[in-house]
């Protein structure tokens, strides 16, 4: 009898493991062949990219889901999308992966499985649960995107260490510290989001640099000979203005700046 019995306790546990079987069709999302949510879809950029709205099955709105375009995804993985889900009956938020292909079934598959409908309600216990065990956790996107801008006028820099041309700033830099003889510069766009990071020695006739690009991650060696004839620079700009104004033409020409 306990043999029975702890036979049936092991097929019941097994079986409870068992993945749930979602399918979906026609806005009904079913779980193991019982109606579990409705799904409306939204499609955007031509229909490349969806939203998507999740009501119980009595009407109510209780997830909105829409592309989160602020993280960045694996470049060597396009895959899958990151999508933030906002769960609107527990004042909760998630980011989830859905499949790039076949968005609204993934996505259905996703909810399906969460199992945070409890009594047509999401249950907020569950919600955490499912957020902490199936969200991610991705980096946020850098917007490198440099000013648009005519670029056969001169690169100017200015007292307020904003790099300008024709008019417009393009950039800026600062001073960051010297140490083992070595002067520290990096270099920003308007948005304030960090370029290059560069160290020097020479002052003004400074010939070569250890340049590390961050839209790239590269870290390398540059030599920029100086060509002018140094008179004295401003120094209400920066003492090493022409060394500066030199790596700024670098990044412009080289379309990082």
């Amino acid at each position: 009898m306990r043999t029975t019995t702890l036979l049936t306790v092991l097929l019941f546990t097994f079986h409870s493991l068992i993945a749930q079987d979602v399918e979906y069709k026609k806005g009904l999302i079913k779980v193991d062949g019982k109606d579990y949510a409705k799904l409306d879809v939204k499609k955007q950029n031509f229909g490349l990219t969806k939203s998507f709205e999740v009501f119980n099955l009595a009407g109510e709105k209780i997830i909105i889901a829409a592309v989160a375009t602020e993280f960045e995804s694996d470049k060597s993985d396009n895959s899958y999308l990151f999508y933030r889900l906002t769960f609107l009956t527990s004042n909760q938020v998630g980011i989830f992966k859905v499949s790039s292909l076949s968005q609204e079934k993934s996505f259905a598959k996703l909810i399906g499985t969460s199992g945070i409908l409890v009594n047509d309600k999401t249950d907020d216990g569950k919600v955490k649960e499912f957020i902490a065990s199936k969200g991610a956790s991705p980096s946020i996107a850098v917007d490198y995107t440099i000013v648009h801008r005519d670029k056969v006028w001169p690169v100017r820099l200015q007292k307020d260490r904003n790099i300008e041309q024709n008019g417009k700033i393009i950039g800026s830099f600062k001073p960051t510290g010297t140490s083992n003889s070595l002067d520290h510069y990096d270099f920003m766009l308007p948005s304030g989001v960090k370029i290059a990071s560069v160290s020097f020695t020479g002052g003004n006739n400074a010939q070569n640099f250890e340049l590390f690009t961050a839209k790239d991650n590269l870290k390398r060696t540059v030599s920029i000979p100086q060509l002018e004839k140094i008179i004295a620079a401003d120094v209400s700009i920066d003492k090493y203005q022409f060394t500066l104004k030199r790596i700024a033409n670098w990044l412009v020409d080289n379309m990082y700046l």
